[in-house]
């Protein structure tokens, strides 16, 4: 199977031991992305990067994580977006961007990216997000969009996260606008109760799932934190195990990754939601979006 993801891959910094951060990578696209490489997948990311040290770091480290990286542009004049993750007693985080100028940005719209758009047009499975469609400059969202479609025309599934950060949009009203383009064109969407709730109102999951379908997402499951996820035809599916988490970064990007890839498999959505709860419960009992892999994480792709 060949999956393609699009997004943008960032220098990330957390809190390390007193006053040190530890330097590492991450972005919401990009931590399912490295999810999927862990377990075997073929996945090619589609991001742009600098030329400076710390883009030259980033390739590195995720070409180590299995990522195949042959679509990723350079841009000279930028560089790749940093942030920061602040924690809570309770492990819920807060971040802090400096992406405003980032070279991700200009993803689909550099010299290369007739290319990048025709290799990516052969994916089995394509993956962006509603930061993805943040992120992007006005030519690139429309190249998107385009993009999924073909996808789609081949045979290929489309795969949607409604991630809403409300700072990266001019207002409520082009978050809403982008998010209803990128549903029209999904197979699988994946939306946040909490995250619709801010961009639509929405009070309960059944809600953000009509409202999804209704647009024209074919199977929709949405997320709920802690107490899992609803599916259509099925009702909500808990996590196997309630958890006291130490860092819920990078959770619902775990839980895409277990979904998805059971769904690649052949596995039922009921099926992919367990799946997903699992490796997403591994995530937060450990620091990062993305933590190091171990035995447990081994054990659980086993």
């Amino acid at each position: 199977m060949r999956i393609v993801i699009v997004g943008e891959g960032m220098v990330e910094l957390s809190r390390a031991e007193g006053d040190l951060w530890r330097l590492s990578h991450g972005g919401d696209t990009l931590n399912t992305a490295i999810h999927l490489a862990r377990m075997g997948r073929h996945v090619r990311y589609v991001t742009a990067l600098g030329e400076d040290a710390f883009s030259a770091g980033l390739l590195r480290d995720w070409a180590v994580e299995g990522i195949d990286t042959s679509l990723i542009q350079r841009d000279p004049s930028r560089m790749p977006g940093l942030y920061a993750i602040a924690t809570d007693a309770n492990g819920e985080r807060s971040f802090a961007y400096w992406r405003g100028e980032s070279a991700a940005r200009r993803t689909l719209s550099l010299p290369g990216a007739d290319a990048v758009m025709a290799a990516a047009e052969q994916a089995d499975l394509l993956l962006f997000s509603l930061i993805t469609m943040a992120i992007l400059d006005d030519e690139g969202r429309d190249r998107l969009i385009a993009l999924a479609g073909r996808v789609r025309a081949r045979g290929g599934r489309v795969a949607f996260d409604g991630n809403y950060r409300p700072r990266l949009f001019r207002d409520q009203q082009e978050a809403q606008h982008l998010c209803r383009r990128a549903i029209a064109v999904c197979d699988i969407g994946l939306p946040t109760l909490e995250d619709e709730a801010m961009l639509n109102g929405a009070t309960s999951a059944a809600e953000v799932q009509a409202h999804w379908q209704g647009l024209g997402a074919r199977e929709v499951v949405v997320k709920l934190g802690a107490e899992g996820c609803l599916l259509g035809g099925v009702g909500v599916v808990p996590p196997h195990e309630r958890l006291s988490p130490r860092d819920t970064s990078g959770a619902g990007d775990a839980f895409n990754a277990g979904y998805l890839g059971a769904r690649l498999d052949g596995a039922s959505p009921e099926e992919a939601a367990v799946r997903g709860h699992m490796l997403a419960g591994w995530t937060v009992m450990r620091s990062g979006a993305i933590p190091v892999r171990d035995e447990a994480l081994a054990a659980l792709q086993a």
